[in-house]
């Protein structure tokens, strides 16, 4: 997986107008986790689908930048999470050990 770290509010812009031109991804990692730990090690390991950018925000040392997104694009905030945006918009948000790159991918627009 090729991160593009999130560390500034002024990315999300960029992300929101990216979004209507290709999927993008957003996953919030808790660096004091091991749940979180676990998920981010079983997206490192796969195989990023082709055509999405999948950035990724240290939410302990970014909270506000990770409470911003919650309101942004009006997701419940949650550790770890991850949050697919098309069109400007969140259309997918998942948590914890249901996050998957398969999961992911059912929700991409076809």
């Amino acid at each position: 997986m090729d991160w593009i770290e999130l560390s500034a509010a002024s990315q999300l812009d960029d992300l929101k107008a990216a979004s209507f031109h290709r999927p993008q991804v957003i996953f919030k990692h808790s660096t004091r986790c091991s749940i979180s730990s676990m998920v981010k090690s079983r997206l490192d390991r796969a195989t990023a689908p082709a055509g999405v950018d999948f950035f990724y925000l240290d939410l302990i040392r970014y909270r506000q930048l990770s409470n911003q997104i919650a309101d942004d694009f009006a997701v419940w905030h949650e550790s770890p999470q991850i949050i697919l945006l098309v069109n400007g918009k969140s259309i997918y948000d998942e948590s914890h050990t249901a996050i998957s790159i398969d999961a992911l991918e059912e929700r991409f627009p076809k």
